[in-house]
């Protein structure tokens, strides 16, 4: 999948431990002294079959009564009756009260991303639309495109999410993108636009599919996918390096190559584009298995940087592939 922290983590493939034992009752009651999961209230155990029950005179822990004017080892005293009562009355703990990890903070985690990713996207913007500063769009979108590359690779394989790093993440990303965007909408005018409701739409649409139609990636498909992605990398890193040093001088690089009069361009993007798709479906079923598994909220982090970085790669492509199709 796009963010390799998923597949790593024990806690989100589903291959490793799940979380540490709760201190509250499978109804989501506080434990008191001595609970233990399948036991009666006073902490021993019923008879099983074929066994006598406690003998006469003995009580169920097989000691003898308390003698007359001393207090039993079960004697509870009024407060402790109340509160136990208001224990006992109170609503079943929810994720949020017990810290674990929602929905609700994936969503506003990958909110907060977006949110730092648009502010520095429009600083970009303006600095390569403005004439007097447009020198300063191609340092910043190479500069931010390294930041985020070196720092999506920290944050995808740290064993632990760390929200400062995410965050730096999303300024370099800012950088990158609002400075591509910037020169794009200048040489074609309403394509910003156009990416922006593919992208939405793709993303709905898969959504929907994995909530009401049960669409999935697993098994031999999921790691096929994994395969293609490596090589869809490797394939955009040497197109890059080509680029950079000349040795091939189409905008497009390698891209701009055409089989047949189709550019090689929209062909490995369609294919890109449904490979960000069926990787949605994967993050959306790891955040889900996160959830369900009762995670720690700092692990909503993880899930949010997984779908910002899918997001992302589906808004580039869109970019790029209606870019190509503007010039033929």
């Amino acid at each position: 999948m796009s963010n390799p922290f998923f597949s790593r983590s024990a806690a989100f493939n589903g291959r490793g431990p799940a979380a540490p034992a709760q201190t509250v009752t499978p109804n989501g009651y506080p434990t008191m002294p001595g609970y233990q999961p399948g036991h009666g209230r006073t902490g021993g155990q019923q008879p099983g079959y074929g066994q006598a029950p406690a003998a006469y005179g003995q009580s169920s822990y097989g000691q003898a009564p308390p003698a007359y004017g001393q207090a039993g080892p079960q004697s509870v005293s009024p407060q402790q009756l109340s509160q136990l009562e208001a224990q006992y009355g109170a609503p079943s703990a929810t994720n949020v009260d017990r810290g674990r990890m929602t929905y609700d903070d994936v969503i506003i985690r990958t909110a907060g991303i977006f949110a730092m990713i648009l502010v520095v996207g429009a600083l970009s913007w303006n600095l390569v639309s403005n004439p007097d500063t447009m020198a300063l769009g191609y340092p910043v979108m190479i500069g931010g495109a390294i930041g985020a590359l070196v720092l999506g690779l920290v944050n995808s394989f740290k064993r632990e999410p760390s929200p400062v790093l995410i965050m730096l993440y999303a300024l370099f990303e800012g950088a990158m993108l609002g400075a591509i965007s910037g020169v794009m909408e200048l040489l074609y005018p309403g394509i910003v636009v156009q990416a922006v409701l593919a992208t939405l739409a793709t993303f709905t649409v898969m959504l929907c599919a994995y909530k009401f139609a049960g669409f999935r990636v697993t098994g031999r498909a999921a790691r096929i996918l994994v395969v293609a992605m490596g090589g869809y990398l490797l394939f955009s890193v040497v197109n890059f390096l080509l680029m950079v040093t000349g040795v091939v001088d189409d905008p497009w690089g390698l891209r701009g190559v055409e089989i047949m009069g189709i550019p090689l361009g929209l062909i490995i993007g369609a294919l890109a584009v449904a490979m960000a798709s069926f990787s949605l479906a994967m993050d959306f079923e790891a955040i889900q298995r996160g959830v369900e598994r009762g995670l720690p909220t700092k692990y909503a982090w993880a899930g949010a940087f997984g779908l910002v970085v899918t997001i992302v790669w589906l808004y580039v492509e869109f970019l790029r592939i209606l870019a190509i199709l503007r010039d033929n």
